[in-house]
């Protein structure tokens, strides 16, 4: 990570509050992600395991959490374990954190050598009635190749087959959830330099131009706002391209007269913005392309106001696919007699809308989620309706970030413009300029 903006504090509460909810007489141990080889002896961008970073602000490989509340020995309640490197390593890849910089940073006072660990958690194991191990459980989920943890985990139920094993994912869920105030600013920042990102492309944009060509300019202004980067891998989608939800190929000239479907995002301090808007190449909406898009606004202004303190993601969603049904009735693409008759478990208006309309946010783009539990203050979500004619090479989607207060939603991407004549005049601004 080039920035690290974030207070030890903040891993001092989380790991105070994880603690909180843990059996008596326990420990629970997360490992740091693994680092993947791409190719020769060359490994992908490392990225951190969300929830170590979350309770630890350390973004290094071959790294250890134990944390164990209320042991006798108050040394043993928080240890964390890093690899220590050699002068060689140090001169090909640089220098790993120090005991005393790991501190630092995680407000950790007890850190040892990962040579230290077999020991030191046997201890603790003993010691201990519960053993918490942290196994990725986010719903959609699949991989073919086990993470650090699950291997870990597997090792030490061999080892110790008699203690009661305890998941941690859903207590770090329940915490990650709900955002604090540090986090939402982290991501209030990450819109920002989203916002900036978006401007240069309405500056840059026009037909002839190809996707990647977006992609860079987008990018760019990420790093020199001390961005990590992109969140996601960002979707720049004109034409019939905006019609695959997931398309990133982003490798195709833009022409005139076509729409640009752009969905991306920054990520700072390892938090991320995701943001969508569709824009008209030529700096100016034709008139059936303006309809489709005033009717996702709609929608969406609609669904915002839904986002409230005690409504659940079901309920959410629900209102949403109403909402989107009716509109496309309104404008012909449907008529109400078939609607009448079709099947409930597959409904016509997902020819056109065939995706959910919120997320949360967070530390992941599509961040932990129990999605039966009702909206909360502090809770970050994406709101993002669309819709989808394939016979007509047209994709809209506009996706904003929104916080759950008491006092109701807050739009934190209200600065990043959306309406049409803002963005037509925006755009011819830039022309003329």
């Amino acid at each position: 990570m080039r920035y690290q903006p974030i207070d030890k504090s903040f891993f001092e509460a989380n790991r105070e509050r994880f603690g909180k909810l843990m059996k008596p007489s326990s420990v629970a141990i997360f490992n740091s992600n693994d680092e993947f080889i791409r190719s020769g002896d060359q490994a992908y961008v490392y990225r951190q395991n969300s929830d170590f970073f979350y309770l630890t602000g350390i973004n290094q490989e071959k790294s250890v959490l134990v944390i164990a509340p209320n042991h006798p020995d108050i040394k043993l309640r928080q240890i964390l374990f890093l690899v220590e490197t050699d002068k060689q390593t140090a001169i090909r890849d640089g220098d790993r954190l120090t005991r005393e910089k790991a501190m630092q940073i995680s407000g950790i006072a007890n850190v040892k050598w990962l040579s230290d660990l077999e020991l030191t958690l046997r201890d603790l194991i003993i010691w201990s009635d519960h053993v918490y191990l942290n196994i990725y459980e986010y719903p959609k989920f699949s991989t073919e190749i086990d993470s650090r943890d699950h291997r870990f985990a597997r090792q030490l139920q061999y080892q110790y087959p008699a203690h009661n094993y305890e998941r941690a994912a859903p207590l770090l869920t329940k915490l990650r959830m709900v955002k604090s105030e540090t986090e939402i600013n982290l991501i209030r920042k990450a819109i920002e330099i989203t916002n900036k990102s978006f401007y240069r492309i309405l500056k840059f944009v026009g037909p002839g131009v190809h996707e990647f060509e977006i992609q860079a300019e987008m990018e760019h202004e990420f790093l020199i706002n001390r961005s990590t980067g992109s969140a996601f891998p960002p979707i720049i989608a004109a034409g019939k391209n905006a019609c695959v939800l997931h398309y990133n190929d982003n490798n195709d000239i833009i022409d005139d007269g076509q729409l640009l479907l752009i969905d991306f995002g920054a990520e700072y301090a390892n938090y991320a913005a995701d943001i969508t808007r569709t824009i008209p190449v030529n700096g100016k909406f034709k008139p059936r392309q303006r309809q489709l898009y005033d009717l996702v606004l709609k929608v969406q202004q609609r669904a915002i106001k839904q986002m409230i303190v005690g409504n659940t993601m079901e309920k959410y969603n629900t209102f949403v696919n109403n909402e989107m049904e009716r509109e496309i009735i309104k404008i012909g693409l449907l008529n109400e007699e078939e609607v009448k008759k079709q099947d409930p478990d597959n409904p016509l208006f997902k020819k056109y809308f065939m995706h959910g309309t919120a997320h949360h946010l967070g530390l992941d783009v599509h961040d932990v989620i129990c999605k039966y539990e009702p909206f909360k203050p502090g809770m970050i979500l994406t709101c993002e309706p669309g819709i989808y004619i394939r016979s007509e090479a047209i994709g809209i989607r506009l996706e904003n970030n929104i916080l759950i207060t008491e006092n109701g939603p807050v739009n934190l991407s209200a600065d990043i413009p959306i309406k049409p004549e803002i963005i037509e005049s925006l755009m011819s601004r830039d022309k003329e300029n």
